[in-house]
C-alpha cells in the first residue's frame, strides 16, 4: 500500500491548541472539498509506503506528528497509525470531518468547511479541537452540533476581504462570545513553513 504524500517537513504548529509546538508535518495529497480560501497546493504528491514515511519522519527530533492535507481521511488508515504509535509518535490529525477516521488517533482537530449542510455531515465520533475558519457564518449552530473540548475561530485569509482577512470581525465575535478562542496562522506571521 502506498500513500500520496505532498510533503513532509519539520516546523512549529502555527494554528489552534498546539500553536508554537515543534511538530513533524505529514501533508497528504488530495481533498474531497474545494474551498475558495484554501491555501494548500495539495494536488502534487509522491507515492510513499508506510515504511518510507516512517524513515522520513524519523529524521526529526519531535515525536508530535501533524497529519494534514488536503484531506488526510481520504488516505489515513490503521496501519500507518499503528506504525507511528510504535515509533512513539503523538498523532494529531487536521480534518474537515467529512469522513470517518481510524481509531487511536491521539488528537483530532476538526475544521468543517463549506455550507451548513456540509458542516452538518461531519462524521467523527470524537473532536478534541473544533477550529472554524470564520466568514460570518452561524458558528454557534455548528458548535452545538459538533461538541469538542476546545473551540477556536480563525480569521479567513482571503482576497474577498479588503485587507486580505476578516481578523477584526473574528476578534469582535470572540469578545462577544468568550467561549471561543482566537487561532491565528502564526506560521504565516513569522514567515515559517
Amino acid at each position: 500500500m502506498s500513500y500520496r504524500i505532498n510533503e513532509i517537513f519539520y516546523s512549529l504548529q502555527g494554528e489552534g491548541y498546539f500553536t508554537g509546538s515543534p511538530a513533524v508535518f505529514l501533508r497528504m495529497s488530495g481533498c474531497n472539498l474545494k474551498c475558495s480560501f484554501c491555501d494548500t497546493r495539495h494536488e502534487e504528491y509522491t507515492d510513499m509506503t508506510a515504511g518510507e514515511i516512517i524513515e522520513a519522519v524519523r529524521q526529526y527530533p519531535s515525536r508530535h506528528i501533524v497529519i494534514t492535507g488536503g484531506e488526510p481521511s481520504l488516505q489515513i488508515d490503521s496501519i500507518l497509525v499503528s506504525l507511528l504509535h510504535d515509533e512513539g509518535y503523538f498523532i494529531q490529525i487536521e480534518t474537515n470531518g467529512s469522513r470517518q477516521l481510524p481509531d487511536d488517533i491521539d488528537w483530532i482537530t476538526c475544521s468543517p468547511k463549506g455550507t451548513a449542510k456540509n458542516e452538518s455531515e461531519v462524521r467523527l465520533k470524537r473532536i478534541d479541537e473544533l477550529k472554524i475558519v470564520y466568514t460570518g457564518q452561524d458558528v454557534e449552530d455548528i458548535a452545538s452540533r459538533l461538541p469538542a473540548q476546545h473551540y477556536f475561530l480563525q480569521p479567513c485569509d482571503s482576497p474577498r476581504y479588503p485587507d486580505g482577512s476578516n481578523t477584526e470581525d473574528t476578534i469582535n465575535y470572540i469578545l462577544s462570545h468568550p467561549h471561543w478562542r482566537l487561532s491565528l496562522q502564526t506560521h504565516k506571521l513569522i514567515n515559517i513553513q
